[in-house]
């Protein structure tokens, strides 16, 4: 049974489209789409099921296979107008979950009186959930879009963004796009009492890279240990990357978004965000920023030590001791700036750099009046006051490739919730319950603003 919501209108919780978005939500969470287990193709199969039922046609409908995932496409077939069509965007793939690191089973929909909790109750099935019932919502209503609409689900964004790149880069149905929206990044932020703060909306997006740091040693036997040991020699390179802080920077739309942010949220913080917005160089307000995960990303580059692999066996010196060092860079830096400045930091000539995959540096969004518009009624029919301002990913999300391919891209949540509740890819990923319903209106509402005749 559902927990008991006083703060939600009465009968919200039993009506058929929080029945069936639920239904969903369950469904989706309950496979396990990691890397590795093969699992996105049935959550694929399962969602084209359900939109067949509503009477989308099989030929609107397209799993196409990449690897052991697939992307997925789904048109929802407009008047027939000359109009451009819009993408949504959501990756049906999750980050890996241990049952034995977590409080409950990652991969069942648990609740109690206050959230849902399972891997990607957030990232981003929760995404997924309400594009795939927004869509069935209204085909059932029977609603024509003024252009065609289309799904644009990835099965890799957690990992390798093979899908990703095929559909932003290698479908014309979708390169004609006008714009993009994507479910997995934006939304509300709440304080602790409940207040909304602001409405985000995401336009740009860090460089993700990360690099592997491989030091070698001819090694020996471990009865004879050695000065030059490759493990402790690359143990304190990576320290010099721990100590190293990037140079503070900023762009008019971060400084916005502390300006409004530190109004709205008082206290020290909020001093902070209102002093840096002013003046970027005070540093007292950056280095209090810097403290904080959910504000650090926004006010530098960024590199983290995320995985280490050394030696060969327990009575052998290590021939070899490497580490992955993962980047989120600021947009105007280049790749090869920080590859640059993380040789010099780790002050050791010897320890090889290696750039992993293809690092993608896309384009700042400009904001469009007609989509802030629609963006702006969902909102406020449910936080009439609350200011909505644009900002930087510190992450890296599937709209990162569209943007390089040219489709001005925005990501624009559902949900409103306390920014340090935000556990997704991490242990015990939850939603509030409360932002799970309050949220069941906003694709549609945002939908028929900008696609209605």
């Amino acid at each position: 049974m559902l927990a008991s919501l006083p703060a939600l209108a009465a009968g919200i919780k039993d009506s058929p489209h929080a029945i069936k978005t639920l239904e969903i939500y369950k469904t989706i969470i309950e496979i396990p789409t990691v890397a590795g287990r093969g699992k996105v193709p049935q959550m694929a199969t399962y969602l084209a099921n359900e939109f067949r039922k509503v009477g989308f046609k099989d030929e609107d409908i397209q799993i196409i296979p990449k690897g052991e995932t697939v992307g997925m496409i789904v048109r929802y077939q407009g008047d027939g107008s000359v109009k451009r069509p819009i993408l949504l965007l959501g990756h049906m793939d999750v980050v890996e979950a241990l049952d034995k690191d977590w409080e409950r089973p990652p991969f069942k929909l648990i609740q109690d009186d206050n959230y849902f909790y399972g891997r990607g109750t957030i990232d981003n099935k929760l995404g997924i959930t309400m594009l795939s019932s927004t869509f069935i919502r209204l085909k059932k209503e029977g609603f024509v879009p003024n252009r065609d609409i289309f799904l644009v689900f990835s099965g890799d964004e957690e990992t390798g963004m093979l899908t990703t790149k095929m559909l932003a880069n290698e479908r014309p149905e979708l390169a004609n796009a006008e714009y993009a929206l994507n479910s997995d990044a934006g939304g509300g932020d709440l304080d602790k009492t409940g207040k909304a703060i602001a409405y985000l909306v995401q336009a740009a997006e860090k460089t993700y890279v990360s690099f592997e740091l491989t030091l070698r040693n001819k090694g020996g036997h471990s009865s004879r240990p050695r000065t030059d040991n490759a493990i402790y020699e690359l143990s304190t390179a990576l320290l010099n990357v721990r100590d190293y802080h990037f140079p503070v920077m900023w762009s008019d739309m971060t400084r916005e978004f502390f300006k409004v942010s530190g109004t709205q949220l008082g206290g020290e913080l909020g001093e902070a965000m209102t002093a840096f917005a002013i003046d970027p160089t005070n540093k007292k307000a950056s280095d209090r920023l810097e403290t904080e995960s959910s504000y650090v990303g926004t006010t530098r580059t960024t590199c983290v030590t995320t995985m280490l692999t050394a030696g060969h066996a327990e009575n052998a010196l290590p021939q070899s001791a490497t580490a992955t060092v993962n980047c989120r860079i600021f947009p105007g830096v280049s790749v090869e700036n920080v590859k640059q400045t993380l040789q010099t930091v780790v002050n050791n000539n010897a320890i090889e750099f290696v750039t992993l995959d293809s690092p993608v540096e896309s384009p700042i969004s400009e904001l469009r009046t007609d989509v802030m518009a629609a963006i702006k009624k969902s909102v406020h029919a449910r936080y009439p006051n609350v200011q909505i301002i644009a900002y930087m990913e510190s992450g890296g999300t599937d709209g990162m490739h569209f943007r390089k391919a040219g489709i001005p891209t925005w990501a624009l949540s559902s949900v409103f919730m306390d920014p340090d509740e935000m556990f997704a890819h991490g242990l015990n990923e939850r939603l509030p319950i409360k932002a799970f319903y309050e949220g069941l209106d906003h694709w549609t509402i945002i939908l028929k603003e900008l696609t209605g005749n």
